[in-house]
């Protein structure tokens, strides 16, 4: 498939990929954004698409993929929009939030039973724990994606042993 045709099956699908994009944001303008991103992604990459496939499940693919990066970006960032006058939200000290007594009892113990894992099992579940997906967690600590994997494994197996009396 030559580049002209590439582009112009590509913007022939432009308004259904709009379509799509309002289905997965809900959002007119995270659809726009969606439907940008995944035009250039598809241009830019091209040379990647095999032209006896299925353009338009190839291209459907891109932004649906996109989406679901973007979205787990956004959650692993955190981040906190206050659209309040003044920035009420923002402003508000930290160590302002009510934690019962026993709440804080509570979580020492379990912060107490994962700082007792022993460090092989305790740095991959932490990392899991805090959005890292396995495939990092090999990488970063240079082993097999297997051993990463049950390592998180025995080390909840432990942990629910150890506070079998918090699970309801």
């Amino acid at each position: 498939m030559t580049a002209i045709e590439f582009n112009h099956q590509l913007m022939g699908m432009q308004s259904k990929l709009g379509f799509f994009a309002k289905s997965l944001t809900s959002d007119p303008e995270d659809a726009k954004d969606l439907l940008q991103e995944t035009m250039y992604k598809a241009l830019t990459n091209r040379d990647k698409f095999q032209g006896d496939k299925n353009l338009k499940a190839w291209v459907f693919t891109i932004m649906k993929n996109t989406f679901i990066n973007n979205y787990r970006r956004s959650v692993r960032s955190n981040t906190m929009i206050d659209t309040t006058d003044s920035s009420y939200y923002m402003n508000l000290r930290q160590d302002s939030v009510f934690q019962s007594p026993e709440a804080a009892h509570n979580e020492k113990e379990i912060r107490a039973a994962i700082s007792d894992l022993p460090e092989d099992y305790r740095l991959p579940f932490e990392m899991h724990t805090k959005g890292y997906k396995y495939n990092e967690i090999a990488e970063y600590l240079e082993q097999p994606l297997g051993s990463v994997k049950s390592k998180i494994f025995f080390a909840r197996k432990r942990l629910m042993d150890r506070l079998k009396d918090y699970r309801s």
